[in-house]
């Protein structure tokens, strides 16, 4: 019912906390391009692209990476916009009107990515593509939850050309995020990118939003320069979960440092974040992903 969390349960919360500090990472290829043993054998939290309709992983695969359940292994799931090579934005096959019909929910091309659109979060064909569609495609596959990307539209305000946001828009985002978890409630939740205070400090479901989730990280923290903001924005998420250690609260960071071969830049900014209490994630470039570089172990001690 509204006002009361739709995870309660101390019991439930623990099982889906993220209890290894380390090491994690995101790929976003396929796992023919991958060991996926050494993969298992090396990261105890893998973000991976899941949707079926990329054809990347089958379930097996995700099992093989799982472990037995020694891993987590989340997907990828982007709640505040559609990327125009989805299978979904042309159709679902469904009543759900996949985003390219959707027009009410477009909120215009995201810059710097012109393959990808906004999309209001409050529309309720969105929240249906997402809810009812989206979600359970990626459970359907094995993974142990989502990790949501582009909820940073609820933080752009209404005046930008990119990614306009007004307050229905923002309660909307919100109100998602509490609808995904009531529907999942043993599932991971970590969001990306978004941790100004219309996250950190919002309400959705009559229960502060930050209690929906199991972490937050944020990209582009240390590297390929410090993010003084988003480092900032990080330590007061840190300061939240450290009065309420009970919800074993997970804060990463995924920092860009060009190309796998830059290794002394990535044990730098892995360094950096870990010297802050956050648990750090090194790729090549935001845009790429497509390969888990072989770091030397020390960057993810």
């Amino acid at each position: 019912m509204a006002g009361a969390p739709p995870c309660v349960h101390a019991e439930t919360a623990r099982s889906r906390a993220i209890d290894v500090p380390g090491p994690w990472t995101t790929y976003y290829g396929a796992a023919s391009k991958l060991d996926l043993q050494q993969v298992a054998r090396t990261y105890r939290l893998l973000v991976i692209d899941a949707d079926p309709g990329q054809h990347n992983f089958t379930p097996e695969q995700i099992a093989q990476l799982r472990d037995g359940g020694r891993n987590r292994v989340l997907s990828y799931l982007n709640i505040g916009s559609c990327e125009r090579f989805r299978t979904y934005w042309r159709t679902t096959g469904t009543a759900i009107p996949g985003c390219g019909a959707n027009r009410r929910a477009q909120r215009g091309v995201y810059h710097g990515y012109p393959d990808e659109v906004w999309m209001d979060p409050s529309d309720p064909d969105h929240q249906r593509l997402v809810l009812d569609y989206l979600a359970p495609r990626l459970v359907a596959q094995g993974v142990d939850g989502f990790y949501l990307d582009n909820m940073e539209i609820v933080e752009h305000g209404v005046r930008t050309d990119n990614g306009p946001c007004g307050d229905a828009c923002r309660r909307g985002g919100l109100e998602l995020v509490y609808k995904l978890r009531a529907r999942y409630p043993q599932l991971t939740i970590i969001l990306q990118n978004t941790a100004g205070p219309v996250t950190r400090m919002g309400q959705a479901g009559g229960v502060p939003f930050p209690t929906l989730l199991d972490g937050i990280a944020h990209e582009s923290v240390f590297a390929p320069q410090h993010d003084a903001d988003a480092d900032a924005q990080l330590a007061l998420w840190r300061a939240w979960s450290s009065e309420r250690p009970e919800q074993r609260f997970w804060i990463g960071t995924l920092d860009y440092v060009g190309k796998c071969e830059n290794v002394d830049r990535a044990r730098k900014a892995a360094a950096r974040s870990r010297a802050r209490g956050y648990v750090p994630a090194v790729s090549d470039a935001s845009a790429g992903q497509q390969r888990i570089c072989d770091w030397p172990q020390p960057l993810a001690e």
